[in-house]
This record gives C-alpha cells, sequence and structure tokens, in this order.
C-alpha cells in the first residue's frame, strides 16, 4: 500500500497529523507493505526568502486572536507528546526544505525521507529552525544519518526546482487546498490531522479494498483540524472514536 502525505513544514496540523498516523501505522497489522511517502505543498508560496518570528507573522494576518490560537496547537501538540514553542517558531518560505525532501526520497528512499521530515517539523516547531538556512538544514539531514557532503551540495543548487513547484500544483489540481492530506494508493483520501483512531480505520479500510475500483471516496472526520492559506482550524474539542 503506498500513502502520499501532503504536508508544509510551516503546518502545526501536519506535526501532530504525522505523529497521529505513525503511531496508527504502528498498530496496523500490515505496516511493513506500506510505503509512506511525503510530497511538497506551500500555505504560503508567496512568503519571502527570509526569517520572520512567527509571533509576529501571525499577528499580522490575525490580529489578537493568534495567540489563543498557538495557545490551542500547542496543548494538543502536548497531547501527542509533540513540542510547539511558539516564541522561538522561525518562518521562512518552505520551498527550500521541500527540495531538499525531495532529493532524499530520490537518493536514500522513503524512509529516510520520512526521518528528516520528522526532525524538520520537531526543530521548525521547538527548536527556532530556520527552514531557509542552508547550514541549519544540512544539521538536520546528518542528525538523521545522511552524509552531510551530498546534502550541502544539493542545497548549494538549485536542482529540483522544477519537480517540486510541479508537484505542488499537481496537488492543487489533485483538489487538494488543505494540509495535511493523506492519498491512499491514489485512490482515498483523509484530510486533516485526525485521531489515530481514524487513520486505523483508513488503513485497514484500504487494504480490505485494495484493487477494487472506487472513485474517489473521502474519509473524514469533523475533529481533524487542518492548515489552508495559512490559516490553521483547530477544532473546539478533540476526542477519539
Amino acid at each position: 500500500m503506498k500513502v502520499e502525505i501532503y504536508s508544509d513544514i510551516a503546518c502545526p496540523w501536519c506535526h501532530v497529523g504525522k505523529a497521529r498516523f505513525e503511531r496508527a501505522l504502528a498498530a496496523f497489522p500490515g505496516a511493513a507493505s506500506v510505503e509512506v511517502v511525503y510530497r511538497p505543498f506551500q500555505l504560503d508560496p508567496a512568503a519571502p526568502e527570509r526569517p520572520q518570528p512567527h509571533r509576529e507573522v501571525l499577528a499580522a494576518k490575525y490580529g489578537p486572536q493568534a495567540l489563543a490560537m498557538d495557545e490551542k496547537i500547542t496543548q494538543l501538540g502536548a497531547a501527542e507528546g509533540l513540542t510547539f514553542d511558539f516564541d522561538t517558531v522561525v518562518e521562512n518560505n518552505s520551498l527550500l526544505a521541500h527540495r531538499l525532501l525531495r532529493f532524499v526520497l530520490d537518493t536514500y528512499g522513503h524512509a529516510a525521507q520520512a526521518r528528516l521530515k520528522g526532525r524538520l517539523l520537531d526543530a521548525h516547531f521547538a527548536e527556532g529552525l530556520d527552514i531557509g538556512d542552508r547550514e541549519r538544514l544540512a544539521d538536520a539531514a546528518v542528525a538523521v544519518g545522511l552524509d552531510r557532503a551530498p546534502v550541502a551540495a544539493f542545497l548549494a543548487g538549485d536542482g529540483l526546482v522544477d519537480e517540486v513547484t510541479g508537484e505542488i500544483d499537481e496537488a492543487r489540481q489533485l483538489g487538494i487546498t488543505a494540509v495535511p492530506t493523506f492519498v491512499f494508493e491514489g485512490k482515498w483520501m483523509v484530510q486533516g490531522g485526525q485521531e489515530t483512531s481514524t487513520f486505523l480505520r483508513a488503513l485497514e479500510q484500504v487494504a480490505k479494498e485494495t484493487g477494487t475500483v472506487v472513485t474517489n471516496p473521502v474519509v473524514t472526520d469533523q475533529d481533524g483540524g487542518a492548515c489552508a492559506d495559512g490559516a490553521c482550524e483547530v477544532p473546539a474539542a478533540q476526542h477519539d472514536h
């Protein structure tokens, strides 16, 4: 089974969704046969290529409610064992990081890409990582067991720009407007940082349906938060089902 996860490093719900999906995958009997690939998506493709404090960026967009939005995400993250320290978060255009993730996928495979994706999310939201800083991106790659030299050489150039921007355009054409979005076997779609139990049900359902002709059924759950166009929706209450 192939699962393609469309997400952005700048998206807190993508961090939550990854943790919940991986917990579901660990409980899924067929986990060894599941290939997970991370696909690029940019909530703000026009974001300037320079570091900016998260608090300032969010306040400029949403005013006084920005702090409450961050507090809700921080609480939800803590329940998943994730740290969100928005006082240290630095925003930047995410294209460079997406290009690196694609390079790692092509060069080292999907397992290495997943490790790097997790490291980038952890460092971005908890350690003040500037995802536009080439040296720190290389540090992240080394931290998950990759060789610095090829990664640094890639980051010094402009490789995979067309491929990654093309993938981002394809995501929009597929109707993906919010992230995270999980696409199973190119047919079944789950949107948002769903509860672990929802992801597990989706894995089980797709395992049963694989090989049948199904026209884009969508598995949804009203409690699954997502981010779209820079805005992150936080459900009033979260609970397992």
